[in-house]
C-alpha cells in the first residue's frame, strides 16, 4: 500500500448515490495524533447538483475513499471531506 501523499490536485470520480460523475478536486490532508487517523478534505472544483451532507465515494487514480459534501460556495463547488486512508 501506498504512502498518503499530503495534497492532490487533479481528476477524480465522485460517485452519489450509484451515480458516477468526473470532477476536479483539490484536496489536502494529515495525521491527527489527538484521534489517531488520518484527516483529508478539501474542494470539488466541478459544480454539482446534489444535497449538502451527502454521503459520497471520491475515486482518484491512487485509491478510492469515502467522505461528506459540505459548504456550497456561490458557484456551486462543495467541500469535501473524509477520515482514515484517503483517495490521494
Amino acid at each position: 500500500m501506498h504512502e498518503p501523499q499530503e495534497e492532490y490536485a487533479g481528476p477524480a470520480t465522485l460517485d452519489v448515490d450509484g451515480t458516477p460523475t468526473l470532477v476536479e478536486v483539490h484536496l489536502r490532508g494529515g495525521f491527527q495524533p489527538i484521534d489517531g487517523h488520518f484527516h483529508w478534505q478539501g474542494r470539488v472544483l466541478t459544480p454539482l447538483e446534489v444535497r449538502s451532507g451527502a454521503t459520497v465515494v471520491l475515486t482518484t487514480e491512487h485509491g478510492s475513499a469515502a467522505g461528506r459534501l459540505s459548504d456550497l460556495d456561490p458557484w456551486g463547488r462543495y467541500r469535501i471531506a473524509g477520515v482514515g486512508q484517503p483517495p490521494f
